[in-house]
């Protein structure tokens, strides 16, 4: 079995947690409240921010302690059992998007915060959005998959 261990599942899941309730108040903020080209921003923005991106950080920290050993960990175990378990094969596919998924998702957020050309910002701001989704929505999934005891 390769689970984790209980303080990485918590700190797992609130830094994924402060990470999508930080981002998705800031679009609904940014987007939603006083929406309009000429409407200045909300005073929530800087501080929803400023949390996204220190929840980030924390989220690089867990990408780490999950990198040392949870991810070549189940990499080994799926390769050994891959014929004798098919759902070991879902979990390795969903263990890959996720850690595509993060490093996308860090890559976007480097990208926001210190490159970002005007031209570019929406688009990459989007795609960093769409990327993050898709990580709270298959991390779960994920979760999931582990295998039942005695597998």
């Amino acid at each position: 079995m390769n689970h984790l261990r209980g303080w990485q599942y918590r700190a797992l899941y609130a830094t994924v947690g402060a990470l999508a309730c930080s981002g998705v108040l800031w679009l609904a903020m940014h987007y939603l409240a006083g929406a309009g080209a000429d409407s200045l921003p909300h005073p929530l923005e800087p501080w929803l921010m400023r949390l996204h991106g220190a929840a980030g950080f924390a989220g690089l920290f867990m990408a780490g302690v999950l990198a040392a050993a949870h991810v070549p960990q189940g990499w080994r175990m799926t390769t050994r059992n891959l014929r004798l378990c098919q759902h070991k094969a879902g979990q390795r596919r969903t263990g890959l998007a996720l850690c595509v998924l993060g490093g996308l998702a860090a890559l976007s957020g480097y990208l926001l915060y210190y490159f970002a050309p005007e031209d570019l910002r929406a688009l990459i701001g989007w795609s960093h959005a769409v990327l993050g989704l898709a990580l709270v929505a298959l991390l779960p999934l994920h979760g999931a998959r582990r295998g039942r005891p005695g597998e």
